[in-house]
């Protein structure tokens, strides 16, 4: 999905030299009106009611305007693309009751549901025609934008170098929609129920523009519909009775509230103020299993954390440099001492598990001992003129979450040893994400979990098109060519291959260092009831309930 915990920093201002100031201001506002807890007793007599802490500060409800994992876990309650994700993270379908592909792949037909807006109005195709035109405006500003470059004709849209209306959509009637490719795209189900297809309501936004997302004028086609929002506090959402199926929906309001801070939210779920928080501190992981038998909730996650480097800094174009930095991070410590929550040691960018792949290669310094890879990457640094009497000098740039401060100064220790002076600048997540967007940084921390399960969904981060989630500007013709080969292979092998031979490119490259693949950490009350773990850490509120309710979801 989805930078974690990342935002866009054009929402908030145009130049990007005004946009530290403006998310800094936005968490100043948010420490100033926070609670002291999620609020007790505002469930209604006779209803279902969930708290779930949801991590940092949403900063938007529209769906084309975010790219955080928190925002799409409010967009994913309230909004359904053409598909939508199953309590397993299974593609089943959404607005669109069915499909068809023709011989080529490349036109998709989707025949949509009989189906309403929380207002009454019915739910076009036209809707989805306006929606994926919109997000792609140059005006819009957004930043998953290119993820629909599959579509026709969309990255010229994007660009500002073809009118929105050369796009591949068009509505064949009120339900019937037809989507147009550049190339064949085997994930295009997968991507249908990502939060950049989803459909805004044509209707309201002509009327109110950008305000339609404020939760006066909100209108949703999912199970739920915002209702309230006070910034620090939470966001409100009730169910919403003209879903197509709200019969089978057993919860009537979802709290989501702000957890910033890991160690507060566990103790608000153990005294059940909360019913569920999104993220564990790693590293607590066995006491809390201990302590709170029946609440941790792990599993494989699609997701890698890793540096990227600046290709401003003179220092980091230097692909000596790039290696002996990644040589001679101990990741087996960092995993295995540090976090301790069933994380792996990442030596490749795409993670284990994810479908439709062939690993690449792993480097051959991986298998050696860490003694032996630092000894390379002094030789490394010595060759590109760096040793005792020049050392390199940088600063690493990082979010202050927990895993991400527990782990950094592991890292600066590490590169001490082999002479590199690294310093620490940790900021707020949306600050730092904000940075790295506007390169404002030398290394960068960051993290990626998929936003759909395809290893496309993480190499296209390096595409020389992607634009500011490429937070390293990696520009490479060889990586691109293979990149574009894989699109237009129908053999699913034989595009495997390309792909992987695409992340070697990458890898031999150095343009990052994979530190560690994720795993998905939740603490959730025994009183829910039907909350699946998977891979896409994905848990769709409509699929949920509490112990002793009289009524029960339909999965």
């Amino acid at each position: 999905m989805r930078s974690i915990f990342a935002f866009m920093y054009r929402f908030f201002c145009r130049q990007p030299g005004q946009t530290i100031l403006a998310l800094a201001a936005t968490l100043l506002l948010t420490q100033g009106c926070a609670p002291s807890k999620p609020q007790a007793n505002d469930c209604p007599a006779g209803k279902v009611c969930i708290r779930a802490g949801n991590g940092v500060e949403v900063l938007s409800l529209d769906p084309q305007k975010v790219s955080g994992v928190g925002d799409h876990r409010v967009l994913l309650d309230s909004m359904v693309g053409l598909t939508m994700a199953s309590a397993r993270d299974e593609v089943v379908p959404g607005a669109a009751e069915r499909w068809e592909t023709s011989a080529d792949g490349l036109t998709w037909t989707f025949y949509l549901r009989p189906a309403l807006w929380s207002d009454g109005v019915p739910v076009t195709a036209d809707d989805f025609v306006f929606s994926l035109r919109r997000i792609l405006k140059p005006e819009t500003a957004a930043e998953y934008a290119s993820l629909l470059y599959p579509l026709l004709g969309a990255q010229a849209v994007n660009e500002g170098k073809a009118a929105p209306e050369t796009l591949g959509v068009r509505a064949v009637s009120p339900r019937v929609l037809e989507i147009r490719l550049e190339h064949p795209a085997p994930y295009l189900l997968q991507l249908a129920k990502h939060q950049t297809m989803y459909p805004v309501p044509k209707h309201v936004v002509e009327k109110y523009g950008n305000a339609w997302s404020k939760p006066e004028h909100y209108v949703s086609n999912g199970p739920y519909t915002i209702v309230s929002w006070k910034l620090g506090d939470r966001i409100k959402a009730v169910k919403n009775p003209r879903y197509w199926d709200a019969d089978k929906v057993c919860v009537d309001q979802i709290s989501y509230y702000p957890t910033t801070d890991n160690i507060t939210a566990e103790r608000q779920v153990r005294r059940g103020e909360l019913d569920m928080n999104a993220d564990i501190q790693s590293n607590r992981i066995a006491l809390l299993r201990d302590k709170m038998p029946g609440y941790v909730r792990t599993h494989t996650y699609l997701g890698v954390s890793y540096l990227t480097y600046n290709n401003n800094v003179v220092a980091l174009r230097d692909v000596r440099v790039r290696r002996a930095l990644s040589m001679a991070i101990d990741r087996e410590f960092v995993t295995n001492k540090l976090m301790r929550g069933g994380q792996q040691p990442a030596f490749s960018f795409v993670p284990p598990g994810v479908a439709n792949y062939e690993p690449a290669k792993l480097p051959e310094w991986a298998s050696w001992s860490f003694a032996k890879r630092q000894a390379e990457a002094r030789r490394l640094l010595a060759e590109a003129g760096y040793g005792p009497g020049r050392p390199l000098k940088i600063e690493i740039k990082h979010r202050n979450s927990a895993d991400p401060s527990l782990i950094m100064p592991a890292i600066q220790a590490d590169w001490k040893e082999i002479g590199v002076e690294a310093r620490l600048a940790q900021n707020e997540p949306q600050i730092a994400y904000a940075a790295y967007r506007s390169r404002d940084f030398e290394v960068a921390d960051a993290a990626w979990v998929a936003d759909y399960n395809d290893p496309m969904s993480f190499l296209y981060l390096m595409n020389s098109t992607t634009g500011a989630q490429n937070y390293g500007d990696y520009n490479s013709p060889a990586f691109d060519a293979l990149l574009k080969k894989a699109d237009n292979e129908p053999d699913a092998k034989v595009r495997a291959r390309y792909l992987a031979e695409a992340e070697q490119v990458m890898m031999n490259d150095a343009i990052v260092a994979p530190v560690f693949f994720y795993v998905n950490k939740n603490l959730v009350s025994p009183r829910v009831t039907g909350w699946v773990a998977n891979l896409g850490d994905i848990h769709p509120t409509q699929y949920l309930c509490l112990k002793g309710a009289d009524k029960a979801p339909g999965v």
